[in-house]
């Protein structure tokens, strides 16, 4: 059961708090409209608010308070750690703070209306705001603030692991400062309005709130009501604290399991912490971008100790892992919830960005097979000598444009270039390793026809056609995201790149396009026959490298 409702939880608490935020939007949108007149506030107020007074509208509201305000206490006390982002402590506080800031506005209009027989209009609220109690409209500002300010970290905050959020933020932004502004505008001015009426006619003020009902019995039975909603409210907000204290008394007599860090530091676990709640409490930096909601995979570890004894994933885990098509051992520090030792590694830097969640699984840094091709442009230096600089770039983006486009044909990633030249690797998808093999042929071939069309597009504007180097090897590489922060590349390192790179190298010695060692050859299931087996040093490097040294690549 526990399991289910740790699935549905961010479900409920998504559509809970959009649902508020519509009531929010289609109350201030009646504020707005406080800018015109009172009476057309007055109307809008009863068109958008009808929806929500019917008997399914007040159903739906209610659930969506208790379920997100429950929520919010359930998750103080489900934390077995409170050390928390700034932003998380702000949208929580914020969250606790508006019951206690709306509570007399929402007993002095909707509960009175139900209890006490009162009509609530414009007119009415805003005379006890701003005339008979302005400390109200001083409250009832904060209030307003507060909510949307809520609402706003929330809705940043979910949809900052969108691809497309950074592209439509700004417009976010706008509405999210624009909005309030016209509502409080429109608060103050009608504010002000109720005022000048009131100086003007004495009695102005009796018989807008007798049309209300607003007598001194009914003012005096919403204060107590509104008093014992703080009181209730205050307690409940009391409750996940004094548990959290009970259970860390109950749990510091026993001997939790420990958490082993790539730091050197062993610190304990709190029976029912997840991996990133036991960071926090001790301060080790870790990514999480989403605060801990299983979206963004930020928080990524590979477990390299005690993963037979971790739970299977529950579904919002198994979802994110899913999607990013994580390898074997690697699990969101922010839904693991260890019950014995266990030693993990965290994949992403601590400062990681919401793009960064996107990586597939096993690029943050592993040692695996690959397939890695080099390949350089011969005679660069010529070309540049014989043509001015501004033509020089030009063939040469037409030159990386065509490579490019024959490595996507062939399921090839582009890694890096260096001036006349270009690193690639394949087989970073497949299943089957050798599958990058094969492909890595096919990249080769497309590769040489491109060049010799684009030799053809060109020929007016070369002194010579464009000849290339092509190194094809296939082995054991560290591969991973690196480089500066924000600034990564998916690239590879290790003993099969200087291995590629030499074989490349060797294609100007052999007067060759394309040479692929041996063991590539076997990989991509190439018939050698015909060819001749070459080999040679490698610095850095004790064996030789054993190649076949071709003109063209032959059909497989």
């Amino acid at each position: 059961m526990a399991h289910e409702l740790r699935a549905i939880r961010p479900w409920l608490r998504l559509v809970s708090g959009l649902t508020l935020l519509t009531f929010v939007i289609c109350h201030l949108t009646a504020h707005c409209m406080l800018l015109v007149s009172l009476s057309v506030a007055e109307q809008a107020l009863t068109w958008l608010m009808y929806p929500w007074r019917t008997l399914p509208g007040t159903a739906i509201l209610l659930s969506a308070f208790v379920v997100h305000y429950s929520n919010a206490l359930w998750s103080i006390y489900v934390r077995r750690s409170l050390r928390l982002s700034r932003w998380e402590w702000s949208q929580l506080g914020l969250g606790l703070c508006i019951p206690a800031l709306m509570l007399l506005h929402v007993t002095g209009t909707r509960i009175a209306e139900a209890m006490l027989d009162v009509n609530s209009y414009y007119t009415s609220v805003l005379i006890v705001h701003w005339v008979k109690a302005p400390w109200i409209a001083a409250v009832q500002t904060l209030g307003l603030l507060t909510a949307w300010i809520h609402a706003c970290i929330g809705i940043h905050f979910w949809l900052r692991t969108k691809l497309w959020y950074a592209e439509w933020r700004w417009a976010f932004a706008a509405f999210g400062l624009l909005f309030p502004t016209l509502a409080l505008a429109g608060y103050v001015s009608a504010g002000n309005h109720v005022i000048r009426e009131a100086a003007k006619d004495p009695s102005f003020i009796e018989t807008s709130l007798g049309d209300s009902n607003l007598t001194d019995e009914t003012i005096g039975a919403i204060d107590r009501y509104a008093t014992i909603g703080l009181l209730i409210h205050l307690g409940l907000t009391g409750l996940p604290f004094a548990g959290r204290a009970i259970r860390g008394f109950i749990y510091r007599r026993r001997r939790p399991p420990r958490l082993s860090h790539p730091s050197g530091r062993s610190v304990p676990i709190l029976p029912g912490a997840t991996v990133l709640e036991t960071l926090r409490e001790y301060r080790i930096p870790h990514a999480s971008v989403c605060g801990g909601r299983g979206r963004c995979t930020t928080c990524r570890i590979q477990v390299t100790r005690g993963i037979e004894s971790l739970p299977e994933p529950e579904p919002t885990e198994a979802r994110a892992l899913a999607r990013i098509d994580a390898p074997a051992g690697m699990r969101l520090a922010c839904q693991v919830r260890p019950n014995a030792d266990i030693s993990v590694t965290p994949l992403l830097a601590a400062d990681a960005h919401a793009e960064d969640g996107y990586v597939r699984g096993g690029l943050e840094g592993s040692e695996r097979l690959v397939t890695v091709v080099f390949v350089d442009l011969r005679g660069s230096t010529t070309l540049g000598e014989a043509k001015l600089p501004y033509d020089v770039l030009f063939i040469l983006n037409q030159f990386f444009y065509e490579m490019t486009k024959a490595l996507h044909a062939t399921r090839g990633h582009y890694s890096q270039f260096t001036g006349d030249g270009l690193m690639a690797l394949y087989g970073l998808d497949a299943k089957d390793a050798k599958t990058g093999a094969a492909d890595a042929l096919r990249g080769a071939r497309e590769m040489l026809m491109r060049l010799d069309q684009l030799n053809q597009q060109l020929e007016a504007e070369l002194p010579q056609p464009l000849r290339i180097g092509i190194g094809i090897h296939h082995s054991e590489a560290i591969v991973g995201a690196m480089g500066p922060p924000r600034s990564q590349i998916l690239t590879a390192i290790g003993d099969t790149v200087n291995t590629t790179a030499r074989l490349e190298s060797l294609t100007k010695e052999f007067n060759c396009s394309v040479i692929i060692s041996r063991r590539a050859a076997e990989a991509a299931g190439l018939s050698v026959t015909g060819l001749k087996l070459h080999e040679a040093p490698v610095k850095g490097r004790v064996e030789t490298v054993q190649f076949y040294a071709m003109e063209k690549v032959p059909e497989m």
